[in-house]
């Protein structure tokens, strides 16, 4: 990895770089001047700062992650929330920006409605939501399409240039949740569908480098 920002496929165990001058970041370990990947996935050096972009395996919740999930189950102060994690997560009725009525709660959101929402809490008790912050709520329109949640940083690419190219070119808007699912919202169900046949496109060439170049020709083949 001799470029800045050059990406190539590692294996748990192979050495990525070697040198004093490299730190190891997520997926990486340092083992004397080695720095060594403990994951299937794609090598990335930023500033010396060397990590592996996952290809495979489940999502892991983190704090502050917005992610995409199903109502599963509905208690007496929220709702109980797939969101394709080893756990479920929970909606309180305290992190709805609106008053909602005990006796009311299906008529919010029921059984098998989507949603976005952003992880604000991991506990001993497990996964607490909230849908208070702008673009978080019940998903009314538009498709679902569901990836393996360690490529979504492939299509979201870098500072958000993959997904800006793809809303660009669909007339889409997108929204990702890291957990792997991904509302696509467009004027016509031809332009979603466009869409998601694009994301689908990054997630099969996720493990290529110069992406972003082989996403625009495959618009242009599209197009013609």
């Amino acid at each position: 990895m001799t470029k800045d920002n050059q990406r190539k496929i590692v294996i748990p165990g192979e050495v990525i770089v070697k040198g004093d001058n490299y730190l190891p970041g997520e997926g990486t370990e340092k083992k004397g001047e080695e720095i060594v990947s403990i994951k299937y996935g794609l090598s990335e050096e930023q500033n010396r700062l060397i990590k592996v972009i996952p290809l495979s395996g489940v999502y892991q919740p983190r704090r502050g992650n917005v992610v995409i999930g199903k109502v599963g189950n509905i208690t007496f102060n929220g709702w109980v929330i797939d969101i394709s994690a080893p756990e479920s997560a929970f909606l309180s009725l305290m992190e709805v920006p609106k008053y909602v009525n005990k006796d009311g709660l299906d008529e919010v959101m029921d059984f098998g409605d989507m949603v976005i929402a952003k992880i604000w809490s991991i506990n001993k008790r497990g996964i607490d939501l909230s849908i208070k912050s702008r673009g978080l709520g019940k998903i009314d329109e538009g498709i679902i399409v569901k990836i393996n949640p360690n490529k979504v940083p492939r299509v979201i690419g870098k500072e958000g240039s993959m997904v800006k190219l793809i809303k660009d070119e669909t007339k889409c808007n997108i929204t990702i949740g890291q957990n792997g699912l991904i509302w696509i919202r467009g004027d016509k169900i031809d332009d979603e569908l466009f869409a998601k046949k694009a994301i689908l496109f990054v997630t099969e060439k996720s493990y290529i480098s110069g992406l972003t170049e082989e996403v625009k020709k495959w618009f242009e083949k599209e197009k013609k």
